[in-house]
């Protein structure tokens, strides 16, 4: 006569031993979930979405604030903010949008804090789309092998025409070419309308594509 026992999940965990995955294994997704789980983020996973996101952050605060010496400093205080608040983050999914706004909240913080405006960004060559809008690229960190005087000579333009811009128009450019941020997010994030947003990237498109149509015209 068979007689059956009842098992618990307690029971099979205490019998089939357990397997961590490593950290540096995980998608992005668990190992947001694991920095949610417990009384603070799990050591081993904040420090593999740091490893991940490292370059994210710094490359949001260049772009931001090109010429403060102090953007390690920063980038210290976005994951600072990252730690702080990781169990707030109700879809771990955006977890790469949400720490973009952190990024950005802490560079208009501090800006505010100095009260003046940042010097200009740097942004490569635009590439004319079918709707004959302007797409833009990031530069890559160190010119190329291959990157011939002319190249050179356009980035210094594309440069100058984005010192001559307001800084309200730098930030949104910024947020909406290269973070890839929707307008309504800009919006939010600015604390604008949503038509200002949309006005200060025509107009900031329009500005830089004028001042450059000549070097353009000319290759």
């Amino acid at each position: 006569m068979s007689h059956s026992i009842p098992v618990s999940w307690s029971t099979v965990e205490a019998v089939v031993p357990q397997v961590s995955v490593p950290a540096e294994k995980l998608s992005n997704y668990d190992l947001v979930l694991r920095c949610q789980t417990g009384l603070r983020p799990e050591r081993a996973a904040f420090a593999e979405l740091l490893r991940r996101y490292q370059s994210h952050v710094d490359k949001i605060l260049y772009h931001l604030a090109p010429d403060w010496q102090d953007r390690a400093d920063l980038a210290q205080e976005v994951w600072i903010r990252v730690y702080r608040n990781i169990k707030r983050l109700q879809e771990p999914v955006k977890f790469r949008g949400w720490l973009s706004r952190i990024a950005t909240n802490l560079f208009y913080d501090e800006l505010r804090r100095r009260k003046r405006v940042s010097q200009p960004l740097s942004l490569d060559a635009p590439r004319t789309l079918d709707d004959g809008e302007m797409d833009w690229e990031l530069p890559a960190s160190d010119p190329g092998p291959d990157e011939d005087l002319t190249t050179r000579e356009f980035y210094d333009q594309l440069r100058e025409a984005i010192a001559d811009l307001p800084e309200v128009f730098r930030t949104t450019i910024v947020l909406r070419e290269i973070e890839g941020m929707a307008y309504e997010e800009i919006a939010e994030l600015t604390g604008v309308s949503l038509g200002t947003v949309k006005s200060r990237i025509a107009r900031a498109r329009q500005r830089l594509q004028s001042q450059l149509q000549n070097y353009l015209d000319g290759e």
